[in-house]
C-alpha cells in the first residue's frame, strides 16, 4: 500500500486520538536552553528597514560579560566586544544617523557585528554603499530573510500513537529490518532504502557532534535522551516555544532519534550528539514554516564554529549572503562539512549551497539534478514532533538531514577519511530504487571508506569494483 494513502487512511480512523508520551521526558536528560541577553529575535517585521554592519573586534577585550560567546577562546575568556569596536559602532550611529538595535561579537571571525536601523526616508542601498566605502566598515550588507524547505501542505494534527503501531503493523510484511526494537521503523522507508541497518552494524555516529541550526527542538523527547548536548535560543526567552517547535523536533529526529529504545523511530546516526541552535522562528504557533534572518544564522553559525561542531544542518534557503559565506568558508576550514536543502526550484545559487564546499541535498522525488547533489527521501519521512509525538512530514529539509546522519555515520565509521572522501563515497553509492527513485546507500558508502567489506551486498561489490558516474 503506497504511504501517502496509508497515513491518509490512519488519519481518518483515529480522529482525535492521541496517546502522550510527555510522562517519560522527566527523565530525558536534556541540557538547559540557553537563551543569551541580546539575542536576535524580532526582527523580520522590520528587515526592509534594517542593514547589518560587521567591525573589526581583533582580540581586544577578552573579559566576561553578559551575551558573549562562550568558549571563543578558551584558555583567555569569552569573546567580548572591545573598546575600539564599541567606540567605532557609536561613531557611525551618529555619522549616518543610526539606531542600533541588536549586538553581538563573533570569535571565529574576531569582529563585531551589528543590526542598525535606518532613518526615515533612507534609501538603504545608498547607505549601504556609503557605509562599505566607510574604512572603519569591515563589511555592510541588508539584513537578509531566509525560510525552511518544508512541504508544509500538510497541517493537520500528528498522528496518533495507536494509528502508527497499526500502520507498523501492517507494513511489517514488507520487510522492516531486524535487529531492532523500535514499533514505527517498518514505516521509515527511507531508513531500507538508505540500507541505514547494514551501516549502523559498524557504526552509530558515536562521538560525531552535530549541529542543527533551525527552530527549536523538543529536546526532552523520549526518543531524543541524552542526544542533546547543547541548547541555544537566539529568537527570544521562551522554552515553552522552543521544545513546541516542529521543523527542528523533525530534523533532530531523522538524524539522532535513540534505537532500541522500545519506542518510536530510528535515527541515521542514533549515537550521534546534538547542538540545538534555534535561529528561525515559526511563522506561527505549531506551524512547520519558519523563517530565519542573517543576524541569527550567523549568532548560530559562530556558535558552532566555536562548540566544534563536526557537521552543520542547515535545512534552509536565502540570498547570497556575504557575511554567512565567510562563517561557513571558516568553518570548512577547520574540517567542519555543512548540509544545505535544495529549493523546490532546483536552484544552488543561494545561501547556503552557493558556498564552495556545501553539501547539497535534494529529496529524491525533486529529480536529478546532478552528480553533486545527494538525494535522499524527502517524501513521508516519519520523525518526532513535539510532546513525545510522531508525524510524517516532506520536502528537502528532511533530505538535508538523512544526509547529515549519513556523514555522522561515515565521519565515526572511518574517522580518518577527508570530507571530500566521505562525500564521494556517497555519490559513489547513489542507486536507483524502484518505488522511490534515487538515494544514496549509506552501507554501500561505509563499504566504500573502509578497509574492511562491512557491506555484503552485491550493490556494496558492485560500486566499489565498478566507478559509475558519480565517481568525479
Amino acid at each position: 500500500m503506497p504511504m501517502r494513502r496509508l497515513r491518509r487512511g490512519t488519519r481518518s480512523a483515529v480522529l482525535g486520538a492521541f496517546v502522550v508520551l510527555a510522562a517519560l521526558t522527566a527523565c530525558s536528560g536534556a541540557p538547559p536552553i540557553r537563551s543569551d541577553v541580546n539575542v536576535g529575535g524580532d526582527l523580520s517585521a522590520r528587515a526592509g528597514r534594517l542593514i547589518l554592519v560587521v567591525l573589526d573586534n581583533s582580540r581586544g577585550a577578552l573579559r566576561p560579560e553578559a551575551g558573549s560567546t562562550p568558549h571563543g577562546y578558551d584558555h583567555e575568556g569569552p569573546y567580548t566586544v572591545g573598546d575600539r569596536a564599541r567606540a567605532t559602532a557609536t561613531q557611525l550611529a551618529r555619522s549616518y544617523d543610526l539606531t542600533p538595535v541588536r549586538e553581538w561579537p563573533i570569535a571565529p571571525l574576531q569582529v563585531d557585528c551589528l543590526v542598525f536601523s535606518l532613518p526615515p526616508h533612507a534609501d538603504r542601498t545608498t547607505l549601504l554603499q556609503r557605509l562599505s566605502r566607510d574604512p572603519r566598515v569591515r563589511s555592510a550588507q541588508p539584513l537578509q530573510q531566509f525560510t525552511t524547505l518544508a512541504d508544509t501542505a500538510l497541517t493537520d494534527a500528528p498522528l496518533a500513537d495507536a494509528a502508527l503501531a497499526d500502520a507498523a503493523s501492517a507494513t511489517r510484511e514488507a520487510g522492516a529490518p531486524s535487529g531492532y526494537n523500535d514499533p514505527y521503523l517498518p514505516l521509515q522507508w527511507g531508513f531500507s532504502a538508505m540500507d541505514v541497518a547494514g551501516a549502523q552494524r559498524w557504526s552509530r555516529g558515536r562521538g560525531v557532534s552535530v549541529a542543527v541550526i533551525d527552530t527549536g527542538a523538543d529536546i526532552h523527547h523520549p526518543d531524543l535522551a541524552g542526544r542533546t548536548q547543547l541548547a541555544r535560543d537566539f529568537i527570544d526567552h521562551d522554552t515553552d516555544a522552543f521544545v513546541a517547535d516542529r521543523h527542528g523536533t523533525l530534523v533532530a529526529g531523522i538524524i539522532a532519534a535513540v534505537a532500541n529504545n522500545r519506542l518510536g523511530i530510528v535515527g541515521v546516526s542514533p549515537d550521534a550528539r546534538l547542538q540545538i541552535y534555534k535561529a528561525c522562528e515559526p511563522v506561527a504557533a505549531a506551524a512547520l514554516a519558519a523563517e530565519c534572518n542573517s543576524f541569527t544564522l550567523a549568532l548560530a553559525l559562530g556558535t558552532a564554529i566555536d562548540q566544534h561542531a563536526q557537521i552543520v544542518n542547515l535545512s534552509l534557503t536565502g540570498p547570497p549572503d556575504p557575511l554567512l559565506r565567510e562563517l561557513v568558508i571558516r568553518g570548512e576550514q577547520r574540517g567542519m562539512i555543512f548540509i544545505g536543502a535544495v529549493p523546490p526550484d532546483g536552484a544552488l545559487t543561494g545561501f547556503p549551497l552557493a558556498v564552495p564546499g556545501v553539501v547539497a541535498a535534494r529529496a529524491s522525488d525533486q529529480g536529478a539534478l546532478g552528480p553533486q547533489v545527494l538525494p535522499a527521501p524527502g517524501r513521508d519521512v516519519l520523525s518526532l514532533t513535539p510532546s513525545g509525538h510522531y508525524d510524517f512530514a516532506s520536502g528537502a529539509s528532511f533530505a538535508a538531514a538523512q544526509i547529515s546522519g549519513a556523514l555522522a555515520v561515515l565521519r565515526t565509521g572511518s574517522p580518518h577519511a577527508s570530507a571530500q572522501q566521505l562525500l564521494l563515497a556517497l555519490r559513489r553509492s547513489v542507486e536507483h530504487t524502484a518505488t522511490h527513485g534515487e538515494v544514496v546507500n549509506v552501507c554501500v558508502a561505509l563499504a566504500l571508506v573502509q578497509p574492511l567489506d562491512v557491506c555484503h551486498s552485491s550493490p556494496a561489490r558492485r560500486v566499489a569494483d565498478q566507478p559509475n558516474r558519480y565517481n568525479r
